[in-house]
Order: C-alpha cells, then structure tokens, then sequence
C-alpha cells in the first residue's frame, strides 16, 4: 500500500541542492572530471584532537545511556566561556545556552516554538533556504526582506510596512551571510536590536560561519549589541568552526524565554545529543584555536586565488568580506540557472545558481571555496576557455 502524505508535508519546499547533486551526479557517471563548488560541506578533517576526545569519550560506559533532556551541563558551560573568550558576552549555561542537533535543527524548529499557524516571520531574500522549511512545518507566512548589493546585502528596515512589522513575530538574519558572504556592521546590528524592540520581534541570528573573516576582521557577534539578549538568539554550529558538519553539534544563545521554549520542544522530541559527542565539542570549544585561525587563512587565501582568477578572465566579481562563499554576477543574457547550467554543461564546473537561494538571487551564482586553491584556478581557467565575458550567449542545447 501507499499511504498518503500529510499535508504539511506536500507543501514542504522543494530541496534546491538535491536537483544540482543529481546534475552533478550525472557528469560523474559519465565519467567527466567535475569541479564541484556548488556544495556547502567543509573539505578539512575534524581537527585531530577533537577527534581523540571523541574517542575517549566513546569508550567510557556512562556515554552510552540517554543523555541529559536539556543537555551536558559540561558542554553548556563550555559554549558560555567560548562567547565570554570570543566575544566578551556572558551568558547563563543553565538558562541562556540551548544545545542543538546542528545549527539547521535549530532554525527549522524555532518557528514551531515561537510562531502559530498564519504568523509572520521575516526571512532574508537571498537566504539559506532550509529557513523557508520551518516556516512551512510551522505554517506560518514569510515576508521576504531583499538583499541588494546597493545596500551591502543587509535589509532595509524602513522598507518593511507598518502591516508586516505588526504581524511579525521572527526575524532572521545570517552575518556572515550565505550567500552572498556579506558581514554585518555593528550599527546595523544596534539598528536590529531597536527594530526588534520597537516591534516586539524575536531576532535570530544565524552565526554559523562567524570564524571566518577576512582582511583582519573578526565576525561580530548580535550578542555583543546592548540589548540583543532581551531581543533574540544567536545560533551557532560547529559544523564550519571545527569541520564538525557531521556531528550535528550546535547551540542557540539568548533570550531566556526562547531558550526555554527550544529547550520544551526537544523534550518532546529527543533526549539531546550523544554524550560524547557533547563531551568532543566541548573540547572543541576550550582548546587552542590555533586550528581555527589556520583554517580561517587558509579560506582567505583559497578567496584571493579565486577572485583573482576570475579577474584575469574579465570576470568584474567582488571579494566576499566572510564566509567560505562568493557571490558572482552572471553574464548579461544569462538568467542564474542558466548560467550555472553552461558551466556544468561545457567547463564541468558544479555552481549554486542564485535564484535556489530566492528572488532577489537572480542574477548570481555562489561559489563555494571548498577545494583547493589550484582546483578553484583549475575552474576560473575552464570558464574563461568559454569567452563568457567577450562575446555573446552560448547555446547549451
């Protein structure tokens, strides 16, 4: 028998990266040397001594019982001094620090937590597009805040009706941002603390690349805005930090009440993370962040061969500020997935095309720094055996 599917299921969004993994798939099958920069999983291993406390912590008995509801105290603990160190934010392990099954699980569940069905919740337009699957799990309404390159990719607050800011509820942000790889200012950040407070919004702040900065600038944190604990949270994954993406490790930041409420909805739904892996990240967090720091370089340098390369096949592209993405314009005569489809099709070059990532994407690509720095030259050279940029559409059919 086939049983029907319920209907908040049917109206799930569809999954954007599952159509470009099957294309990519595709060119692999057929035996063709793909560089794959559409994908958003670090290339590193997991650090070597995360990996050795992941061990021990396996071997001890204690590991292997249900864990905490609400989480190790130990792991809590060690996010609250990683913001305290990072960040000179102080935070209560106990009533401040939810721990999260990666930083997506939290996003996609918060508006269940917070929202009723109809509500509103504004969500950046170009953003992460598993925000859109909480929205239609808790059917709420999304009101889309455009990213424009005019404005540094971080929304206009005054652009938003006096209608939409009394309906919403939820706010998401993502600084630095994917996919645009745009980092928030400070001023924008008080200004978000003072819109939240006015509407009476919950903001969420998405932190999930906040150890990659370029050019000598650290990430800042919302949390580091007067008044942004008794606004919001801030979710951050270890996923990017530490090459832990498959771990699903994370934890959400904040505001009391919401921590609460995340913590209330997990209790229904899982006994917390695995112990060890808790016990690993907490390590994580604590040790020497010499490993951070090398990968932060290592994603800068990868950046400035990238850019620089793209330069050299008059491709005018503008270096992302953080993140491990960039964000490029597409040739005139070209929609996004058009686009993305040539160079998969003749340089078997793997790209996002930005519209997956929502309207106001039309007209880029993202680019993910996740290989080397001679296979990203490697890519830059294929596109620019196209002549993309000196003369007219290619007919890929």
């Amino acid at each position: 028998m086939n049983f029907e599917f319920s209907d908040v299921l049917k109206h799930l969004p569809e999954q954007f990266f599952a159509s470009l993994v099957q294309k990519v798939n595709r060119k692999l099958k057929e035996g063709e040397d793909v560089i794959n920069l559409g994908q958003g999983n670090p290339d590193q291993p997991t650090p070597q001594h995360i990996v050795e406390e992941m061990k021990r912590a396996v071997e001890r008995p204690e590991n292997h019982k249900y864990s905490s509801f609400r989480g190790s105290y130990s792991f809590k603990k060690a996010a609250a001094a990683f913001y305290e160190r990072e960040y000179g934010v102080t935070v209560d392990p106990e009533t401040e620090v939810a721990v999260l099954f990666g930083g997506k699980a939290g996003l996609v569940e918060l508006p269940q937590c917070l929202l009723n069905p109809g509500d509103t919740i504004l969500v950046p337009d170009p953003g992460y597009p598993d925000y859109w699957s909480g929205v239609a799990l808790a059917k709420a309404k999304m009101e889309m805040m455009p990213l424009t390159e005019e404005r540094d990719f971080l929304p206009d607050y005054s652009a938003i009706s006096a209608e939409v800011r009394k309906k919403a509820k939820l706010l998401y942000l993502n600084y630095p941002n994917n996919p645009t790889g745009a980092v928030a200012t400070a001023e924008f950040f008080e200004e978000t603390v003072g819109f939240a407070k006015e509407n009476g919004i919950c903001a969420v702040h998405d932190f999930a690349y906040g150890a990659v900065g370029f050019d000598g600038h650290k990430p800042l944190s919302f949390l580091q805005t007067d008044g942004a604990k008794e606004t919001g949270i801030e979710i951050y994954t270890l996923s990017k930090t530490y090459n832990m993406a498959g771990w699903r490790v994370g934890f959400a930041v904040g505001n009391r009440s919401v921590i609460e409420a995340i913590n209330l909805y997990q209790d229904h739904m899982f006994v917390s993370l695995f112990p060890a892996a808790q016990q690993a990240a907490a390590a994580a967090l604590l040790a020497d962040q010499t490993c951070v720091a090398e990968q932060n370089d290592r994603y800068e340098s990868r950046r400035n061969a990238w850019i620089t390369a793209c330069r050299d096949i008059g491709w005018e592209v503008t270096a992302p500020a953080g993140s491990f993405f960039a964000w490029l314009p597409v040739p005139a005569g070209y929609t996004s997935q058009e686009f993305s489809d040539l160079l998969l099709e003749k340089a078997n070059v793997a790209v996002a095309a930005g519209n997956g990532f929502g309207k106001w994407g039309e007209g880029y690509i993202r680019v993910g720094l996740l290989t080397s720095e001679e296979r990203l030259k490697e890519a830059a050279d294929r596109i620019g055996k196209l002549n993309l940029f000196t003369r007219k559409k290619i007919d890929i059919t």
